[in-house]
């Protein structure tokens, strides 16, 4: 299960697979509707940050981070609607571009991939995500 604190029609969740933030946020923020996800990086469920591994295995690191998001929310890839990729080598692209379609299927919400030049830790890539909320699917 996930934690979950509500002020106001705002609910603030950290999903239990994912250690908790280590920074004054929350993985997730319910609003009007939409679930916000926070960046996420190649962090795994002990807290160990993979900054030194192929960049292949921190892109599925991170996907798998934001599933278990989506997931302590109730919903998946399909209610996604925004997702901003944030990599430190644009020659990256190509290969994050087929691990993210292999991960994402069929959906295809909205996307941007910004080429940055240092992430936290040093990790290579980081993402952030909007989807729609599962109170909103009634």
């Amino acid at each position: 299960m996930s934690q979950n604190t509500a002020y106001t029609d705002i609910v603030y969740t950290n999903a239990s697979q994912l250690v908790p933030p280590r920074g004054h946020y929350s993985h997730t923020v319910t609003a009007n509707g939409f679930v916000f996800v926070s960046g996420q990086l190649p962090t795994d469920s002990q807290g160990n940050v993979h900054a030194d591994t192929p960049f292949t295995q921190q892109a599925e690191q991170v996907l798998a981070n934001l599933e278990a998001c989506l997931s302590a929310n109730g919903i998946g890839r399909q209610q996604l609607v925004q997702v901003r990729v944030y990599i430190s080598d644009m020659d990256n692209w190509p290969v994050f571009n087929q691990i993210y379609a292999n991960w994402i299927g069929e959906f295809r919400p909205a996307r941007a991939v910004a080429g940055v030049s240092e992430l936290h830790f040093g990790a290579g890539i980081e993402i952030e995500a909007t989807a729609v909320a599962a109170n909103a699917l009634l």
